[in-house]
């Protein structure tokens, strides 16, 4: 492909002199400009998401009450797999708005809305850490396939990570057309951003809380949900033991 591509720079050469050659060369290697790959494009990247001194980063306060109810857990997580907190909210900002119970028409459960076939016969899919674990194991294989680039690795997260392969206007691998990647790319990247940029709003998640179902993966619904399970977990833990 470099030997033709040369080989068609030369021609031109030949009939246009040295502009033709960089006019050539422009279009020979021009990026991928669609208004939806600059949009992508245009979000900051922060530092690796993976690695100790990821891993102690501090949990940001943008993220809904929801999420922050599991702030223990998950700067625990974070230490243990040594991923950065912020990553580990963010999922479940989008996912499941710390609702430990929300299930997917695709059959994907828990706080990190993972597939069943993540899971070993007999664990408990809705078990915060278990649900954690497997999430996690597949957050973490989704950076590693994306050299650590944090938005890629959420829309692997999100489609998977073949389906995260072959360019943004065919993420999806099939499904959904690949919109669903890409919202989820555009809502995690910049909630993620918000996150670590020291800011203690994020205009990000007041956007996701204020956007309707049709605009990210799941909805400001499940924030209800997850304030109701919530409740009754807290009054569950108040209860006196029974005698």
């Amino acid at each position: 492909m470099r030997i033709l591509s040369l080989g068609i720079v030369a021609v031109i050469c030949g009939v246009t002199g040295f502009v033709g050659v960089m006019m050539s060369l422009m279009l020979l290697t021009a990026p991928n400009t669609s208004p939806d790959t600059q949009r992508a494009d245009s979000v900051p990247q922060a530092t690796s998401p993976v690695g100790p001194q990821a891993a102690v980063q501090p949990l940001s306060p943008v993220f809904s009450p929801e999420v922050l109810y599991w702030s223990d857990l998950i700067r625990a997580w974070a230490i243990l797999y040594e991923v950065d907190p912020n990553l580990l909210a963010t999922i479940i900002q989008i996912e499941s708005c710390g609702y430990p119970g929300a299930l997917s028409y695709a059959g994907a459960q828990g706080l990190f809305q993972v597939m069943p076939f993540h899971f070993l016969p007999g664990e408990d899919y809705l078990d915060p850490n278990t649900n954690a674990h497997r999430g996690i194991a597949h957050l973490l294989f989704s950076l590693q396939s994306y050299d650590n680039h944090f938005g890629l690795a959420l829309a692997a997260y999100n489609g998977g990570v073949s389906g995260v392969q072959n360019g943004w206007s065919n993420w999806g691998n099939g499904q959904n057309s690949g919109d669903q990647p890409r919202r989820y790319y555009l809502w995690g990247t910049r909630i993620y951003a918000d996150a670590v940029s020291g800011r203690t709003t994020s205009p990000a998640v007041q956007a996701w809380l204020a956007a309707d179902e049709r605009n990210h993966p799941n909805g400001p619904s499940l924030c209800e949900r997850a304030r109701a399970a919530q409740q009754q977990l807290d009054e569950q833990a108040d209860a006196p033991l029974a005698g």
